[in-house]
């Protein structure tokens, strides 16, 4: 998976430090120059890109219409939502992740401006990077036992595995409880004999493990590299 971060304070270069080592491709974009002097000691070059990263030439320079995700975790808020919205809108990212600077501001991260995700730790955001590239679609609404378990919300996309499959088949129950299923707006409680249809919106408990096999029944016939790059590059 590919990440794009904007901003290469300590929260930027600790996160990009977090997703090289679980083997992310990463690029980090800065233009401050004490800063890039710091990040260049820190990380690879190949990782680094200088620029202005509100520059859509800059982005699309940088990688970003590439990208699986962006990380906006500036030091300013109104950079953070300006990138959001100019990486959805322009450059069609799945993802967007923003640092929230300042609490007051918080109402402000949301769909309405292009933002996913709004947080303000760069170890949270590398945990939810990874554990929402890896599941796909599939968004965790919180978790409960102490993190062993998920609260999980994911569409059925076209073609998905798991389509016309009855529950009790999908070989789940160990790992993982569909609670709902929400079909032409209307929340039905499933049974084992319950099938799942194209454009079904579902609610599951599930543990990492049943996650994982549920987005896989879940996905996408096909999740590439976008445009049809190889993750190597």
């Amino acid at each position: 998976m590919f990440v794009l971060i904007a901003g290469g304070g300590r929260t930027g270069a600790r996160l990009a430090n977090l997703l090289i080592n679980q083997n992310y491709k990463v690029r980090l974009i800065e233009d401050r120059r004490e800063l890039l002097t710091h990040l260049h000691q820190e990380l690879p070059t190949e990782v680094i890109y200088e620029g202005n990263p509100v520059d859509p030439s800059v982005l699309e320079a940088a990688g970003l219409r590439d990208a699986h995700a962006i990380a906006a975790v500036t030091s300013a808020d109104a950079t953070n939502l300006v990138l959001c919205h100019l990486a959805k809108t322009m450059f069609d990212v799945p993802r967007t992740i923003a640092r929230v600077n300042n609490p007051n501001n918080a109402w402000l991260f949301n769909e309405k401006f292009q933002v996913d995700v709004a947080l303000n730790s760069a170890d949270v955001l590398a945990h939810l990077i990874q554990e929402e590239m890896s599941l796909g679609d599939m968004m965790t609404i919180f978790k409960i036992r102490r993190g062993r378990y998920s609260v999980v919300e994911e569409k059925v996309p076209a073609g998905a595995k798991g389509i016309g499959i009855q529950l009790k088949d999908m070989g789940l129950a160990e790992y993982c409880v569909i609670a709902a299923i929400i079909r032409d707006g209307v929340m039905a409680l499933p049974r084992g004999d319950s099938t799942l249809q194209e454009n079904d919106e579902i609610i599951a408990v599930a543990s990492p493990e049943g996650a994982q096999k549920l987005a896989e029944l879940l996905a996408h016939p096909v999740y590439p590299a976008r445009k049809g790059k190889k993750e190597s590059e």
